[in-house]
């Protein structure tokens, strides 16, 4: 069993930027997708950000250009660094991972966006 620690969120003003940080409890070496959903109250959950490999990402339309996520295999970590928030931003963010074909979430982190 994997688990995941979401940590970063918070409370933004529209335009700014915040780091989010899941630390997984093992070697994240021999998993090979790592990503980034998120969730307002009432709708579903949907894919913010995901890295195939070492470097290989993709993105939901809405944030291309402003958010970007990496990962360090040494500190057992994947990144969000998210940057010129909008409100639409707003919700719950998850880490998500997939190892050996079998899906592990975290508890989630939550961001607020407004002025």
């Amino acid at each position: 069993q994997v688990q995941l620690v979401e940590s970063g969120g918070g409370l933004v003003q529209p335009g700014g930027s915040l780091r989010l940080s899941c630390a997984a409890s093992e070697s994240i070496f021999n998993i090979n997708a790592m990503g980034w959903h998120r969730q307002a109250p009432g709708k579903q959950r949907s894919l913010v950000a995901i890295i195939f490999g070492a470097s290989s990402t993709n993105y939901a339309d809405s944030v291309k250009g402003r958010f970007t996520i990496s990962r360090d295999n040494a500190k057992n970590t994947v990144y969000l660094q998210m940057n010129s928030l909008k409100p639409e931003d707003t919700g719950v963010y998850y880490c998500n991972v997939v190892k050996y074909g079998m899906n592990y979430w975290g508890k989630g982190t939550p961001v607020t966006v407004s002025s």
